[in-house]
């Protein structure tokens, strides 16, 4: 198996509608500037208003290739 090496990198990721939604946002983000390989969910949370979930919110630790 050939050596590599990898960067990882956080994003959060928001969303109004899921946790999915939140995920899908901040790898889209990420996506733009680096060729994203893999994900990590590393927290999830929400804002809660008048006992309602209004948004979704998820930290992922984003992971791209660096080396050969």
């Amino acid at each position: 198996m050939p050596k590599s090496v990898y960067k990882k990198v956080d994003y959060v990721g928001t969303s109004p509608n899921s946790i999915s939604d939140a995920i899908n946002n901040a790898i889209a983000h990420a996506s733009t500037t680096e060729k994203v390989t893999w994900f990590e969910v590393a927290e999830m949370r929400g804002h809660v208003e008048d006992g309602k979930v209004t948004q979704y919110q998820v930290v992922l630790k984003v992971g791209f290739r660096v080396g050969p």
